[in-house]
């Protein structure tokens, strides 16, 4: 995040924060000082134990060694982003945003957190509050993100263009990121665990058919190919021509293969594994009865 705050957020927050209820301020007072003041009072110090979840959440791969980082960075100079949150009764509160800090803060031990309390009156609301603050100041990977983009289309009912206008990102980028989501899962989940980058995986989206995809992304894995690589191999598919690359193989260690087949054959067993992937199977025998034990064994 660069700090500023982006315009297409600020009308988002607008729709789902009610104006407070205030009594008639005398004229001497500023606008400055009028929102100061009302910044002031929905900021609170809360106890953890009173704040539920937040049901809506979009985040749902937690770093443990970026938590312990934060944790490290409260122990040294406090929250200094406060969290956000909703009252739903007098002693009862609901996480909108901030999970990771509450989390480092109930690690920590300690029992109060500095809090924005904001109304939101519906769970509908609620959830396009939680989405959009998550992927305007949360770190989401690809996958979230997409997943967030589409909760905004499918639950709250907005259209691309509308979802583009709430989270400052062009509608081209939004419909870009939504595609990852007709990905197999096997790549989905790359892309969550960083095995694959956001790059790769829309490369991969444009491929026309899954198993072209998955043997793409199991060379991308294997060879550790670059985006610019995948493009390429998306030019030639879309050009018609076909795959070159074929699915890997399964790789067996010589030595593995070597232990199996002396303990099946009873005789010693040496594996020649070439560059290529192919290789020679040397087996020894030591009689004439020994080869035919060994021809029987093998036909069956």
């Amino acid at each position: 995040m660069n700090g500023k705050t982006k315009e297409p957020l600020g009308r988002g927050l607008a729709a789902l924060i009610r104006p407070v209820t205030r009594p008639e301020i005398p004229q001497q007072k500023t606008e400055e000082k009028i929102v100061t003041e009302i910044r002031t009072e929905n900021i609170s110090e809360i106890e953890i134990a009173k704040i539920s979840p937040n049901p809506f959440q979009p985040r749902k791969d937690f770093n443990q060694e970026a938590l312990d980082e934060l944790k490290q960075s409260i122990q040294q100079h406090g929250v200094i982003q406060p969290i956000t949150v909703r009252k739903i009764s007098d002693e009862k509160f609901q996480l909108i945003s901030g999970e990771r800090r509450l989390r480092a803060c109930q690690e920590l031990g300690k029992e109060k957190i500095p809090a924005y309390v904001m109304e939101v009156h519906t769970d509908e609301q609620m959830l396009e509050f939680a989405l959009i603050e998550n992927l305007q100041r949360e770190h989401l990977n690809p996958i979230e993100v997409a997943v967030s983009y589409q909760r905004l289309i499918d639950e709250c009912k907005l259209t691309h263009e509308q979802v583009s206008e709430k989270v400052g990102k062009s509608r081209t980028a939004v419909t870009n990121n939504l595609r990852l989501l007709k990905l197999p899962q096997t790549i989905q989940d790359g892309v969550r665990e960083g095995k694959i980058s956001e790059g790769h995986a829309r490369g991969l989206a444009a491929i026309p058919t899954e198993m072209e995809q998955l043997v793409v992304f199991n060379k991308v894995i294997k060879f550790d190919l670059s985006v610019r690589k995948v493009e390429q191999i998306v030019q030639e598919l879309n050009q018609g021509n076909k795959l070159r690359t074929r699915v890997p193989k399964k790789y067996f260690p010589p030595n593995e293969v070597e232990e199996k087949l002396r303990n099946s054959l009873g005789t010693k067993v040496m594996v020649k594994q070439k560059a290529k992937g192919n290789g020679e199977i040397v087996v020894e025998y030591y009689s004439p009865d020994d080869l035919e034990r060994l021809i029987e064994l093998l036909a069956k």
